[in-house]
């Protein structure tokens, strides 16, 4: 039998409580990191002059993935793609790629191209029938066909919005809400936080609406209409990133915070802009 001091109770209750204190993720499984990575449209001029001297400086910056706009010199290449982005130590966090490429005989190239690089989210980054009455029944449908082919493959398709689907569809609901409704959970919302700032959309209420449907983000330092005193960079414009963050980890299960740098103030270039944004997003982090 063993015996306890008073001691040996005081001890034990001081670290039950302390361990009750923890936050609840630190019981099982820990929470899962998210990945911080780019949109290469960032930097759209460098990678047209030089896409593998673009894709090494993202890297060199601490970049740990990228979302695609092109393949530029390895259209058509994928092997070759990725060996240098292996070469460079980046993932691949996503793409963004045309809808017709979800359908007919092109589903199967695209399935087979990103595959090969390794590449497990397929976004869409607009599509003009997404604010059309009839057009945009049609356009969920698409989708729920695409996440259902490229489901069994551990891919996923999703769209990626701009301020315009955040406008009124039918009666109280935006496009994006319609589209939300009409397409299956396996469905990404690509939640662009640039824009949907702008369009004056809550975006910690937008995550909370589509648990685990926000795979992927871009992060975007995109001010409102009539913001002064601010800057176009993560963490020195209007958005209250903290708690949209949180929103991301604990309810939008999201894999990949994707910068994305649009703006280039103050006489900087496009690769300097977005390192200024990531080094903010890590200080928010």
């Amino acid at each position: 039998m063993t015996l306890f001091t008073r001691r040996d109770v005081l001890r034990l209750g001081a670290a039950t409580a302390a361990a009750l204190a923890l936050p609840r993720h630190s019981f099982g499984a820990p929470a899962k990191k998210v990945g911080i990575g780019v949109q290469l449209y960032s930097v759209r001029d460098a990678c047209a002059k030089d896409f593998d001297a673009a894709l090494k400086e993202i890297a060199g910056m601490g970049f740990e993935g990228v979302e695609f706009a092109g393949y530029h010199k390895y259209e058509g290449k994928a092997a070759d793609l990725k060996k240098k982005l292996d070469e460079l130590g980046l993932k691949v966090a996503g793409t963004h790629i045309r809808a017709d490429a979800f359908t007919g005989d092109a589903l199967k190239k695209t399935i087979e191209f990103h595959k090969t690089i390794g590449c497990n989210f397929l976004i869409c980054p607009g599509d003009g029938r997404f604010t059309d009455a009839q057009k945009s029944k049609e356009l969920a449908e698409l989708f729920n066909k695409a996440a259902e082919a490229l489901k069994p493959e551990g891919m996923h398709c999703g769209y990626h919005n701009h301020a315009q689907e955040f406008g009124k569809g039918e009666g109280d609901k935006t496009w994006w809400d319609l589209f939300a409704e009409r397409t299956t959970k396996d469905v990404v919302l690509q939640i662009d936080f640039g824009h949907a700032i702008y369009a004056g959309a809550d975006c910690v209420a937008l995550v909370k609406k589509s648990p685990g449907r926000v795979k992927t983000t871009h992060i975007k330092g995109r001010l409102p209409k009539g913001a002064t005193g601010k800057k176009p960079f993560v963490g020195q414009d209007t958005a209250d990133w903290k708690s949209i963050l949180a929103a991301c980890r604990e309810v939008g299960g999201t894999e990949w915070f994707l910068i994305e740098q649009e703006d280039y103030p103050d006489g900087k270039s496009p690769m300097e802009c977005t390192k200024i944004s990531l080094e903010g997003l890590k200080k928010i982090l």
